[in-house]
């Protein structure tokens, strides 16, 4: 294995990491992602105005069925047994904030599918406004937090 990569073997070759010996333990993992939008736009949104209907319920929906199919959009992640997910849009003073959390009971961590989840939704929210602002904008994708397995909690 190439020193420190647990994803690349001894040739420096990418592989999926055998989770086998790891102990099933509770994961939650929690990610956001912003979405940039005109004062007009951002109002529409949360009034639930747009001509596309309900885009915070689509953009939840689309986060949801997102963070199922991370192991197939992510070539090295695990496919893991979702416990739950939980799609919370907020209204920012310059748009839109998507915060996904992600729980699993299971031998690797959630992570890819929370910040999955954040990004697809963020890109539904671009699809349903985008003919209103052209100039609407995702922006940072990150992981807030994450807890279980060996390596414990972290915190943004």
């Amino acid at each position: 294995m190439a020193e420190g990569f647990t994803h690349l073997n001894e040739d420096g070759d990418a592989r999926m990491v055998d989770v086998g010996a790891k102990d099933v333990t509770p994961r939650v993992a929690i990610a956001a992602a912003d979405v940039t939008l005109s004062d007009d736009v951002r109002g529409r949104l949360f009034s639930g105005d747009l001509p596309k209907g309900d885009a915070l319920g689509v953009a939840r929906v689309a986060a949801i069925m997102a963070a199922k199919q991370t192991s197939s959009l992510i070539p090295l992640c695990h496919p893991i047994p979702i416990d739950g997910i939980d799609v919370v849009i907020y209204e920012m003073d310059d748009g839109a904030q998507i915060e996904v959390t992600a729980r699993t009971t299971a031998k690797t961590g959630i992570e890819m599918e929370a910040m999955t989840a954040a990004s697809v939704g963020a890109l539904t929210l671009y699809d349903m406004v985008k003919g209103l602002d052209r100039g609407a904008e995702i922006g940072s994708v990150r992981l807030l937090h994450k807890s279980g397995g060996k390596s414990g909690e972290w915190n943004r």
